[in-house]
């Protein structure tokens, strides 16, 4: 696969879900696919509890690494996968598109978002390895 598709994470505030769901994605899938987030709102910065237990699980600083942004400023994308939005799901252009229904673990304790990661990463590599044996058609 010469060129990799382009995967967008996509929730309303861009600062928890879809922020983890990029960096995972870069972190376990970067041979597979490009990984972008952004939402229809900004929060002014990303999930200060994603930020901690992303650097102590994965060693991941998403401060450093990533930013919220809108919808606006991606490159054209193939896949689309949206958070699991509750209101309106922002709607992308792509090739194809899923839902991981997740539930935003914002405010809640750390077992909740250790879980959210958790289910990320799973999500991650499912649809890493769907990528690569051509059961998603781009």
């Amino acid at each position: 696969m010469h060129n990799k598709p382009k995967v967008a994470f996509i929730c309303v505030h861009n600062s928890c879900r879809s922020q983890i769901a990029e960096a995972l994605g870069k972190y376990f899938a970067s041979d597979i696919f490009e990984s972008y987030s952004a939402g229809t709102e900004m929060k002014p910065a990303i999930n200060s509890d994603a930020v901690r237990l992303m650097k102590v699980k994965y060693s991941i600083d998403m401060r450093q690494t990533q930013f919220s942004k809108l919808l606006e400023s991606l490159p054209p994308v193939d896949i689309v996968v949206t958070m699991g939005c509750n209101v309106e799901c922002p709607s992308l252009p792509a090739k194809y598109r899923e839902d991981w229904g997740l539930e935003d673990p914002s405010g809640q304790e750390d077992a909740v978002f250790i879980n959210t990661i958790h289910r990320i990463e799973q999500k991650i590599q499912d649809l890493a390895k769907r990528i690569q044996i051509g059961e998603i058609d781009i």
